[in-house]
């Protein structure tokens, strides 16, 4: 990952430590795997939260192609 795209993806983790419904988020219906997607310029945070435990499970930094989504759909 690119220094620059880094700095961004790490500045949106940490501050999902504080609200991690803020930014550009959107809840996955139809994955698998994680329940929510948070955009941050060509990249994408797949993670889970479990509000009970105040915990963000972060399962994937991925960069966002054509086949990004379509390959975990069922």
């Amino acid at each position: 990952m690119p220094p620059r795209d880094f700095a961004r993806v790490d500045a949106a983790l940490l501050s999902m430590a504080v609200d991690p419904f803020a930014g550009d988020l959107e809840r996955l219906t139809k994955h698998d795997r994680y329940s929510f997607r948070r955009r941050v310029g060509d990249y994408r945070i797949l993670f889970n939260v479990d509000t009970s435990a105040r915990r963000i499970r972060v399962g994937a930094v991925e960069r966002r192609t054509t086949t990004t989504y379509r390959k975990r759909r069922r």
